[in-house]
């Protein structure tokens, strides 16, 4: 069987009874690097081997693994922190043990942008998590216009480096919006900080980030279609498509519809 154990995010102490039972039962471990696991394994006394499993190997190494686990091996998969497969090695393998019919559970534990969300203080009945926000320009842009619109809550990682660019870019595009930077969680300089993003840009950030932003933005109505979607070009610096096809998921309207009624004015 494959599982997959969450590990700890900084606090080494972070990490379930039974996550330490698998990982000391187990055949084998995989893991992103065996220097940053033998850390984990040293403090808790587990002795079971370490085998380097990561995003520029996995793909070669899947079919050996799948032979382990049709042969009757137990596997733990682990990533440098976190729960596997959340922005680290892990889908693919899950995928194909699913479509060879071998078992796959997995050991509940700590993840970052969970705990994240649960310490911005932001109230919310839906969420969504994007990953890494794009390096490009243009792209970041596109998703932080999204996060703004989305009716509830965004969670992104994003660099210690990039981290002010991208709050200054929100206090451009979208100035009203609360957000919140989570850093260093569950470790000693854990911080959280709040409020628009312009209010922040003069605090320094290090360390691992997740950033949270509180979406729910709202156009007011009506506004004719032709209006609306001029006011989305101005306000955003979008294409014209672009503002046509936000304008329409903010209406509730088909794109095409919407195109209909702009080249009937």
């Amino acid at each position: 069987m494959l599982y997959l154990v969450a590990t700890p995010i900084g606090n080494l102490q972070d990490i379930s009874l039974r996550a330490l039972e698998i990982l000391k039962s187990a055949d084998l471990i995989l893991c992103e690097d065996t220097r940053n696991s033998g850390i984990l394994r040293k403090k808790h006394g587990i002795d079971t081997p370490l085998r380097s499993f990561h995003m520029f190997n996995e793909a070669k190494s899947e079919d050996a693994v799948i032979l382990e686990l049709q042969s009757g091996k137990n596997i733990a998969l682990i990533s440098d922190a976190g729960t596997p497969g959340i922005n680290d090695p892990g889908q693919r393998l899950v995928e194909r043990c699913h479509t060879e019919g071998l078992e796959v559970t997995s050991i509940p534990g700590p993840s970052a942008p969970i705990l994240a969300l649960t310490l911005s203080g932001f109230a919310f009945e839906r969420f969504q998590y994007v990953g890494f926000l794009p390096k490009k320009a243009g792209e970041r842009k596109d998703v932080l216009i999204d996060a703004f619109f989305y009716p509830g809550v965004t969670i992104c990682f994003e660099s210690p480096k990039r981290i002010h660019a991208t709050l200054e870019e929100i206090a451009k595009w979208g100035p009203e919006q609360d957000v919140a930077v989570c850093r260093e969680m569950t470790k000693t300089y854990e911080e959280v900080l709040r409020g628009k993003a312009s209010d922040l840009l003069e605090a320094e950030m290090r360390g691992e980030i997740v950033l949270v932003i509180r979406g729910g933005k709202v156009i007011p109505h009506p506004l004719a279609p032709k209006e609306h979607v001029e006011k989305l070009q101005k306000e955003y610096g979008l294409e014209k498509q672009d503002a046509l096809k936000l304008a329409a998921t903010l209406r509730g309207e088909s794109k095409k519809d919407l195109y209909r009624c702009l080249i009937s004015d």
